[in-house]
């Protein structure tokens, strides 16, 4: 007897579809009573996903919840909710976070209460999970104080994440900004410098003085990172190559621009 296929749809990449097993997303949550009671619970939300045009009284309670307790939500169209589930969702569907998010205000705070040099770095709409948790194992093992994402247009924040870091999600703090505006915000008046990873530069990375505070800003590997970075970074640098391969994958690229900021800080 054949097997049985399904299509199974990616929650990160919905217009993504390959022949795959069914999988349960375990970290999923489905309508208003079950949202509401992981809220009561304490749950940390990766993000929720709710019907554009929803309305009626458990919608605004449940926006008016979202709020007070700062957890994202997006609003996407009907056919991608149920992509995701054909029960009874509601309209309404939550993706839960194995991990805890961290205040970067407070990290950062914490790190020079300690007596080191910040060194953090930002993930610029970094979409892929498998990227983006190979960037976290890196930035564990070189020893950061913190990984930051944006509320929205950031990797989902689950299982497969984790697996891909090896477990080092557990062990460096995750921090989530609203957008990049705040996060610039935030790195100017701690005096941090943003140092950002971009080919649109003459200058290489190590000729980029990363002894001080120091973020440095990796991009997705379709469009860099974004102009607010471009403009108001401290310094731009990007990674020899002498290679007929004009670019890296974005995780081998950070793991190179991390390692060299703790050769600089060794050499000072």
């Amino acid at each position: 007897m054949a097997a049985c296929i399904t299509i199974k749809i990616d929650p990160v990449y919905p217009n993504r579809k390959f022949n795959s097993p069914a999988k349960k997303y375990t970290n999923m949550i489905i309508g208003f009573r079950a949202i509401n009671e992981a809220i009561d619970a304490d749950k940390e939300f990766d993000k929720i996903l709710v019907q554009k045009g929803l309305k009626g009284e458990l919608f605004n309670q449940l926006r008016a919840r979202l709020q007070d307790f700062n957890i994202p939500y997006q609003l996407v169209p009907l056919e991608k909710i149920e992509q995701l589930s054909r029960g009874n969702h509601q309209g309404v569907i939550g993706f839960t976070s194995p991990i805890a998010f961290q205040p970067l205000e407070e990290i950062i705070q914490m790190t020079f209460e300690s007596g080191e040099t910040p060194k953090l770095i930002y993930l610029d709409g970094i979409t892929d999970v498998r990227n983006f948790g190979a960037i976290c194992r890196s930035a564990e093992c070189n020893g950061f104080h913190a990984v930051v994402i944006q509320e929205k247009g950031a990797a989902q924040v689950n299982e497969d994440a984790v697996k891909t870091s090896a477990g080092a999600l557990f062990h460096i703090p995750l921090c989530r900004v609203p957008n990049a505006a705040r996060a610039i915000e935030i790195f100017q008046n701690a005096g941090i410098a943003m140092v950002g990873c971009t080919e649109k530069t003459e200058v290489f990375i190590e000729a980029v003085n990363m002894s001080g505070p120091t973020c440095i800003i990796m991009g997705s590997e379709d469009t860099g990172i974004s102009n607010d970075f471009i403009r108001k970074a401290d310094s731009l640098g990007k990674i020899h190559m002498e290679g007929k391969t004009s670019s890296l994958n974005v995780s081998v690229a950070a793991g190179i621009i991390m390692y060299e900021l703790n050769r600089q800080r060794r050499i000072s």
